[in-house]
């Protein structure tokens, strides 16, 4: 352990009391808060703290009050050992702190800020996700009076959702324990513990489970009108946050359970007034704006405090949301969130502006914007309704391979990159910057464990990729460039950090869908999951082509299909144009789509 017990033992006679020696080691990044009320000379509740190894202790004389007006003395105590945290008894007499001692709450806690820097300044804000105690509090350290030896602090309820006027209320309330639903004389006198259920009707609700997020569209150019919100794209990890239950369940946008990994906010969102909710958002690293990726994914791995960016409520309290316009969903979300703790921040938009935004974003040195039009619902899936524009070149491709180097400390010379196309990886070019130390330290034991003697490639790789050492193709980067080649090779490739969300078969080269289709471009292409054949056929005698006239209705289908769906409409076929020779198809072809009602 970091930090000593010494202090703790030498109180202590452990043939005599069942208080534990302090054997448990720490977690890696172990956030437990434990309560214990404490009938000793004074009756009194222990607050501790997981930090370091230890659990940092307060006695807290009048136990703790949701009452922001409320300030509660809470005396500093030596610290405690991890496994302490878990004892309820009888401390006999005459040793130190003789008296019973009940669980009276547990559950975590996430600081806000630099938790040494609190304690030395006498300022510790945190926010805690208990069975009782829940929302953001801090302890404030008092100035000592002349002589005075022991260490005062105040433990003060923060302004949230989890604040009441009552100020007695958690101790008059909360009489039993939270581990074995004993009294205060059941466990002194050593009654068996109870079971803890909870009746159906007083049963917290469990969090909603994940459902397929809404994805956004790569344009080149701002939508244009009013009805447009446009919104700063922050630069992180794509999120689900469900709530219920007094906790939260984090998915990444594949439905990946990653509420260990984001751990720390979880205790941030204890601070939502709500039954039930699904919140859409990205998690970022709290405080950054530019590398904000490279700073989460050093946080994500070293610690550090991160944020939660909310942009659209799908559910709340069991009403589906999804069927309102944006507008109103923001509305909702912003008036949700508005005592939330801090960690968790509403993301702002502006209506219309698309061009100014566009322009301030980059010249601020964003990742981009993304523009959402207003009236529409949320569909899961890729919808012209919302379209992402990037200041930079960037896009996730899978590492297929590396180029061994002739430099000394440079394990790797470049990353050989691929995409999926057609179900098949297709070679994309070399990614040679970038690179630093901790990112060569990282990466090497990946490659390593992944190595394999083929190639991953469908087609033979290219002259520059024969002396590559292959590996498994199932690490996903992030990778900005100048540009694609017109063949689609990476041109400047520099290295922005691996993507752990997201699975390698679903990378594929990413293209703007407002972009001019070439004038010879001839075969078949998708547009949402819809196969168009001949893309470059003239439809209308002008040089409008059928590819252009796909794009057109999959942006537009948030505002045709409300007027268009459930009517009567008529299939007029033009094979070579309108122009041409034309007829009404009357019965559904091969292919069509069972969603097709032919009555």
């Amino acid at each position: 352990m970091t930090r000593a017990l010494d202090d703790y033992r030498t109180k202590r006679n452990f043939d005599r009391t069942s208080e534990p020696a302090g054997t448990v080691a720490a977690l890696a990044g172990g956030r437990s808060f434990v309560v214990q009320k404490h009938a000793a000379t004074r009756l009194h509740w222990d607050f501790r703290l997981e930090w370091d190894g230890v659990l940092l202790s307060w006695a807290v004389t009048r136990g703790p009050s949701a009452d922001v007006s409320a300030k509660r003395l809470a005396v500093r105590t030596e610290d405690h050992p991890l496994d302490y945290g878990d004892f309820e008894g009888t401390i006999p007499k005459p040793e130190y702190g003789a008296g019973t001692v009940m669980l009276w709450d547990r559950g975590t806690w996430a600081p806000k800020g630099d938790v040494e820097a609190g304690l030395a300044e006498g300022m510790l804000k945190f926010v805690l996700q208990g069975e009782r105690m829940r929302g953001a509090w801090v302890l404030v350290r008092m100035k000592p009076r002349s002589g005075e030896k022991r260490e005062n602090w105040l433990l003060i309820k923060e302004h949230d959702a989890h604040e009441t006027d009552e100020t007695e209320g958690l101790v008059t309330a909360h009489l039993t324990s939270v581990k074995t639903g004993r009294s205060m004389d059941e466990i002194a006198s050593g009654a068996a513990p109870k079971a803890r259920k909870a009746s159906p009707s007083r049963r917290k609700p469990d969090p909603p489970p994940f459902r397929p997020l809404q994805l956004a569209m790569l344009h080149s150019a701002v939508p244009a009108g009013d009805n447009w919100l446009h919104e700063v794209k922050v630069d992180g990890y794509r999120c689900l946050a469900a709530l219920g239950g007094g906790s939260a369940r984090l998915y990444t946008r594949n439905g990946l359970d990653w509420t260990r990994q984001f751990g720390a906010l979880v205790p941030a969102f204890g601070t939502i007034a709500c039954d039930t909710a699904l919140i859409d958002g990205e998690v970022v690293a709290a405080g950054v704006e530019r590398q904000a990726f490279s700073a989460l994914q050093d946080r994500l791995m070293r610690g550090g405090p991160l944020e939660f960016v909310a942009f659209d409520l799908l559910s709340v309290d069991g009403q589906d949301l999804t069927p309102l316009p944006l507008l109103d969903r923001k509305a909702r979300l912003e008036q949700l969130l508005a005592k939330a703790d801090p960690a968790i921040r509403y993301s702002t938009h502006i209506e219309g502006h698309g061009a100014a935004a566009w322009a301030q974003v980059c010249a601020a040195g964003r990742e981009g914007l993304v523009s959402k039009l207003a009236t529409a619902p949320y569909r899961a899936g890729r919808h012209g309704s919302w379209v992402k524009l990037k200041c930079d070149k960037r896009q996730e491709f899978v590492v297929c391979g590396w180029s061994p180097s002739a430099t000394r400390g440079r394990p790797f010379a470049s990353l050989l990159m691929g995409a999926y196309e057609a179900g098949q990886l297709v070679y994309r070019g070399r990614v040679g910057s970038g690179f630093g130390e901790r990112e060569f330290a990282q990466l090497m034991p990946l490659l390593e464990r992944r190595a394999r003697k083929t190639s991953p490639f469908a087609s033979p790789p290219p002259a520059e990729a024969r002396s590559a050492r292959w590996v498994t193709p199932d690490l996903v980067a992030e990778v900005k460039f100048a540009e694609l080649t017109a063949d689609g090779h990476i041109r400047h490739g520099t290295w922005h950090g691996l993507r752990l969300d997201k699975p390698a078969g679903t990378v594929a080269l990413e293209r703007a869908e407002d972009e001019p289709m070439a004038e010879k471009q001839t075969g078949t292409f998708e547009i949402q999951g819809i196969s168009i054949t001949h893309p470059e056929r003239d439809v209308y005698g002008n040089g409008v082509t059928k590819g252009e006239v796909a794009r057109y209705y999959a942006d537009m289908a948030d505002l045709i299909l409300p007027f268009a769906k459930n009517r009567p409409l008529s299939l007029l076929r033009c094979p070579d144009g309108v122009a041409g020779q034309c007829f009404f198809q009357k019965h559904r072809g091969v292919g069509m789509s069972e969603a097709i009602d032919t009555r």
